[in-house]
């Protein structure tokens, strides 16, 4: 189960984000002078002989010998993401919440405490109250902004093991985690702190740096960038950790595997992560800036607003602000609906980080799976419209915005 991309090439560590990513791990003079890596399309490897095999199966000799567990093609994906997120080791998954199911079952037994924050993704949070409590897992929510609360929960844990769990920007209304302050706290209290860096991606906020244990990505969204594939990646500080949870949360729990196909698309995206990211930002800021300005909107979220109540946070800690606003409309539910029915250009769909803008409606959408008061108490309100800025003309997003708004 080598991850060949991981041990090759030491020197290129030292490499520009942008050199890493598209370099990281691959030598074509290797590959018979191929510059893109060759696609490993393949289920399974054959053994030269059968003891082979047995030291293959037993952890004693690092050869691939199955897909879901390791491949040439996901080797060198995963070795470029621990690189660009700076950890000692990666794993990657057929979706993100494949990431967050193996990574989390792995990491948490039954009577171990997971600590989470108040704001999650729909999906995420319907894993941890249906799945991860059904099991004996104890779950708390906390206000991870609530620095006292946090400490508070902590202190009362008495379990072997404790998980603090968050997102920042956090999916759907960005509200934003104190990354540093959180991981102190959590290690001063035992406890593993695992960061959703989803909107981020490690060009703009690298968790791992400010003290977490583990960051999860769906790498369906910025990594891949185009909107054609559904893949999640895990990233580890500890290479041991990264190991269990590569053959006992994939192998076992999930089987959740990412095929090379996928892991070669998302290879071709990296390429041009920053680039895009770059543009998504750009376009973000004005669209945000023109929203605000807007008569009919009441509230815009988003981290590069002067009026946004952690922008000082996000200056400290992302490298700029993101391409993920959310906003509220006067006239609450009924106006965000005929807003978003109103749009032209930008797609009514849910996903985000595409070449396309897209807007979706959280609490009908990705956040259906919370209850309309759990929705109060955590933050996401009936009318908020959550749109990902996309890579078009900005003139363009922001005139089907403003006719769309004339139609409110």
């Amino acid at each position: 189960m080598q991850n060949d991309a991981q041990a090759a090439h030491s020197h290129d560590t030292e490499a520009g984000f942008d050199t890493r990513a598209i370099h990281f791990g691959y030598d074509a003079q290797a590959h018979q002078g191929a510059l893109v890596p060759p696609l490993f399309q393949t289920s399974t490897f054959s053994f030269p002989n059968i003891e082979y095999g047995a030291k293959c199966f037993a952890g004693e000799e690092k050869g691939h010998f199955y897909t879901r567990i390791s491949n040439p093609t996901l080797a060198l994906f995963e070795g470029r993401m621990a690189s660009l997120e700076q950890g000692g080791g990666a794993v990657a998954f057929g979706s993100g919440m494949g990431a967050v199911t193996a990574t989390l079952w792995t990491m948490l037994e039954p009577g171990d405490d997971l600590i989470a924050d108040i704001t999650l993704y729909g999906c995420t949070f319907a894993f941890f109250n249906a799945g991860l409590a059904k099991f004996g897992i104890n779950l708390t929510y906390v206000d991870m902004n609530d620095h006292a609360a946090l400490q508070k929960a902590l202190a009362a844990s008495k379990a072997a093991r404790k998980v603090v769990y968050f997102e920042t920007p956090a999916n759907p209304n960005m509200r934003m985690v104190d990354i540093p302050a959180v991981c102190a706290l959590a290690t001063q209290y035992g406890a593993k702190t695992v960061v959703d860096n989803t909107y981020c991606t490690p060009y703009l906020q690298r968790p791992l740096t400010m003290g977490a244990d583990v960051v999860l990505h769906s790498a369906t969204k910025y990594l891949g960038g185009h909107g054609d594939l559904i893949a999640g990646v895990a990233v580890f500080k500890d290479p041991e950790l990264a190991l269990n949870v590569r053959v006992y949360g994939l192998k076992d729990m999930t089987g959740a595997a990412l095929s090379p196909h996928d892991a070669q698309l998302i290879m071709r995206g990296m390429k041009t992560l920053s680039l895009r990211l770059e543009r998504h930002c750009d376009s973000a800021e004005i669209i945000a800036e023109k929203l605000q300005a807007h008569t009919l909107t009441e509230v815009v979220y988003y981290p590069g607003l002067k009026s946004f109540p952690q922008h000082e946070l996000a200056k400290r800690q992302m490298k700029r602000f993101g391409g993920m606003i959310a906003f509220e409309l006067k006239g609450g539910l009924e106006a965000g609906i005929r807003f978003m029915n109103a749009l032209k250009l930008i797609s009514r769909a849910v996903s985000l980080g595409d070449a396309e803008s897209l807007a979706q409606h959280p609490a009908s959408m990705t956040h259906a799976t919370y209850t309309p008061e759990q929705r109060a108490a955590h933050g996401i309100s009936d009318g908020l419209v959550r749109l990902s800025v996309g890579l078009e003309d900005v003139a363009d997003i922001w005139a089907d915005i403003e006719q769309a708004l004339r139609a409110v």
